[in-house]
């Protein structure tokens, strides 16, 4: 009988199963662990969570090694690579633990009461089911959700929240940090009449405030009002400017193309007739003159054909002469005061206060010598008691960022290290974020406390801002136990690095609700993360929340210059299209939100074809028969050329 000699390959193939089977089985042994670990945890969320529950803590489980050179030797044997298992990781393992065994030539099956309830397509459902639960149903041919951002204005605009209703708006969002609760209902109201002329659903999510850290107030620059014609390239007037005059003690608010308005004594302006020109002498001491050309109920236009810049104590004159000489003039006493700043650039001094004293730039001595650095307050004055020197700090989304150098009773010195060469502007009420300091401040504001009663009445969804802790989620579960039997759903805002990195907790304490979500706002968890690791960091808060079957809203910036601007830049193009990995996507208010809205349908309706979560989606591409067309006009070609 004729021996042949052992395959290597096969011999190779076979080591390779051994040692796969091995690993896996290792794998699996530590995800039954760590259940039956957190036993206690499962069994405080809500029934209908906890498979989803036991799947996050498998994935936990998979997570904690590299499995990068077990995924390769997977991929050579053409079996699951494990990189699509959230929402049914034991289900996945088992299954290529099968397969192992088989090729092996081992018999194996999961012991029953080890093997997961979640099947392939158990695991999936329930983030389609829990998704339908916090969001409402899809939208015809769009499985991803829109959220809109209500603008103040919305209040008194039923049409605006009519429009984007129509347009594709599935969740209409109010922020609780603006506005008042007379006009939130205001916003509510719109929205219910919306709906029923339009026959369709959409969820009420308001979002509670929380302690934002904000830069303090600056002392105001002095109020200088400019009146400026329009003139073309050569200096040529084409238009003048159109100044708006009222009486101060019963002021009309300016029309839209007012260029100006200025604030006079009732009976000095009602002496003014049209034609009439009034002089002064501007801030400059330049000669300057306006002519009244209208006169209405509400009040007088006057025209301006040279540039003037008007401060209070300005006196303008009649041209006509009167009695008294009184009577003749009227003082400009009141103008809106002017928003100050403080340029900062690098290595510059800035003093943050305890306090929210006006703050102030820095004074310099004739010869440029510093005298005094930069001062701005702080809103959250507590946050001094954690902060330490060589933290780092940054101030309005990152545009300013600086190191703690020193730590006072009453003030902190800042160090700035980024900022732009020509220096960067910081104004009152921009954003503080201390990524590094170990903040011992809660999610729930005294403020958001009050709104409570309201939200937990009115609203389908609560946002909870700047949580960190799971102990933040579940102080808010025991505000809202105390306001009755209600209980919207909950979505964690993931906006600082400690939410990021109690994401697991934070979830199993939201899950204790029947249904919770997560948005990722990118704002603050850039510059709390680092801009550079945030598209990593917003991947594994997906990968997180598809494990625990939560869905995710992807938020700012989404279109924001077409919302703003009218005209959208590339790059918001796609990032849009990736916000289909997500279960809702959500955008800011903006003059253009209508546009913005009705491009992102169309959007993510088009990205739905080819993607779902991380899978890409395989539809034919009519890309894929142009090379065939081509050849085959190529051929008709040739063919009548023969001919010919």
């Amino acid at each position: 009988m004729t021996t042949h000699p052992a395959n290597p390959l096969t011999s190779l193939r076979d080591a390779v199963v051994v040692d796969v089977l091995g690993e896996l089985t290792d794998i699996r042994a530590d995800m039954l662990a760590e259940t039956a670990a957190c036993q206690l945890r499962i069994e405080q969320v809500s029934v209908n969570n906890r498979e989803s529950a036991r799947n996050l803590l498998h994935y936990l489980a998979l997570r904690r090694r590299d499995l990068r050179p077990l995924q390769l030797k997977l991929a050579a044997l053409g079996l699951s690579s494990l990189g699509r298992a959230e929402s049914h990781v034991l289900a996945t393992i088992d299954a290529v633990l099968a397969v192992l065994h088989r090729l092996a030539g081992q018999a194996w099956a999961a012991p029953s009461h080890e093997s997961s309830l979640l099947d392939f397509a158990a695991g999936e459902r329930l983030l389609v089911d829990h998704t339908d639960s916090l969001l409402g149903a899809a939208a015809n041919g769009r499985g991803v959700r829109i959220m809109v951002t209500m603008p103040s204005a919305a209040a008194g605009d039923y049409s605006l929240i009519h429009n984007l209703l129509e347009q594709g708006m599935d969740c209409m969002r109010i922020n609780c940090a603006h506005d008042d609760r007379d006009r939130w209902m205001q916003m509510i109201t719109h929205l219910r009449q919306a709906q029923s002329a339009l026959g369709r659903t959409c969820r009420v999510v308001m979002d509670l405030a929380g302690p934002k850290l904000r830069t303090g107030p600056l002392d105001p620059r002095l109020a200088v009002l400019r009146i400026r014609p329009t003139h073309d390239d050569h200096g040529r007037l084409i238009a003048p400017a159109r100044v708006w005059l009222t009486a101060q003690s019963q002021p009309t608010a300016p029309p839209s193309s007012a260029n100006a308005s200025l604030l006079l004594p009732a009976e000095w302006i009602h002496r003014l007739y049209i034609g009439e020109q009034l002089k002064f002498n501007d801030a400059r001491g330049a000669k300057r003159s306006i002519t009244v050309v209208d006169v209405t109920e509400q009040g007088y236009w006057a025209e301006a054909t040279q540039s003037a810049y008007i401060v209070p104590g300005t006196v303008l004159n009649h041209e006509r002469k009167a009695v008294y000489a009184d009577d003749r003039q009227a003082t400009i006493n009141l103008l809106p005061q002017a928003e100050n700043a403080i340029v900062l650039k690098q290595d510059d001094l800035l003093i943050v206060t305890r306090d929210l004293a006006p703050g102030r730039p820095a004074t310099y001595d004739s010869s440029g010598q510093l005298l005094t650095p930069a001062m701005i307050g702080c809103s959250i004055p507590e946050v001094f008691d954690d902060v330490r020197a060589g933290e780092p700090i940054w101030f309005d989304d990152g545009k300013i960022g600086g190191v703690v150098d020193r730590v006072e009773s009453a003030q902190v010195m800042v160090r700035i290290t980024h900022a732009r060469p020509r220096g960067e502007k910081l104004r009152g009420d921009k954003g503080i974020n201390l990524p590094d300091s170990k903040l011992r401040i809660g999610a729930l504001t005294a403020k958001d406390i009050e709104d409570l009663s309201f939200v937990v009445e009115n609203a389908d969804v609560i946002e909870l801002s700047f949580a960190n802790t799971a102990q933040d989620v579940e102080l808010l579960h025991e505000h809202m136990a105390r306001l009755g039997d209600k209980r919207p759903a909950i979505v964690l805002k993931i906006e600082t690095r400690r939410a990021f990195e109690n994401l697991p907790a934070m979830l199993l304490a939201a899950m204790r609700a029947p249904c919770c979500g997560v948005m990722i706002a990118r704002g603050d968890l850039a510059v709390e993360c680092g801009f550079e690791r945030l598209a990593e960091v917003q991947e594994e808060i997906l990968w997180i929340c598809e494990a625990a079957h939560v869905p995710v809203i992807w938020a700012t910036q989404v279109l924001e210059s077409l919302a703003k601007e009218g005209m959208p830049s590339r790059a918001e193009i796609t990032d849009a299209a990736m916000g289909d990995r997500a279960e809702c996507v959500m955008i800011n208010k903006g003059p253009h939100v209508l546009s913005a809205v009705r491009v992102l349908d169309d959007i993510l309706r088009r990205m739905q074809q080819h993607q779902a979560k991380k899978r890409a989606m395989l539809r034919e591409l009519r890309l894929a028969h142009a090379l065939t067309v081509q050849q085959a006009s190529l051929s008709e070609c040739s063919l009548t050329e023969l001919i010919i």
